[in-house]
């Protein structure tokens, strides 16, 4: 038997800098939530059918073994979504729609409003 080789981390930044696992477009953020959701590996793979199961793997023992690291960039990224959900409510405020897609389909079905 030859000399143990480390494995590469199966993760790539994106031109944003959001990190997806393997050759997939699943975000690392997207793997830690369901992990810390009570999904096992296999059950992350079996959901991404995109992932491969030593990628993910790979990225849970990095995870496990980094949480300063990770826990960072996660929180970082839950800033950002946070910027873009506010910046997008700004832009497109509800103004009611639900209420008025919920009125539309009770017409259209026969109910009314």
């Amino acid at each position: 038997m030859g000399a143990i080789q480390s494995i590469p981390l199966p993760l790539h930044a994106d031109a944003d800098g959001s990190l997806r696992v393997g050759d997939s477009r699943v975000l690392f953020e997207t793997v830690i939530a369901a992990y810390e959701a009570g999904d096992g590996v296999e059950e992350v793979v079996h959901n991404f059918p995109t992932l491969k199961l030593a990628d993910v793997h790979a990225v849970m023992a990095y995870y496990l073994t980094h949480r300063a690291e990770s826990d960072a960039y996660l929180a970082t990224r839950r800033g950002l979504a946070d910027q873009a959900r506010v910046e997008w409510t700004r832009r497109s405020p509800p103004n009611g729609f639900r209420a008025k897609l919920e009125a539309r389909r009770d017409v259209a079905g026969g109910k009314a409003p």
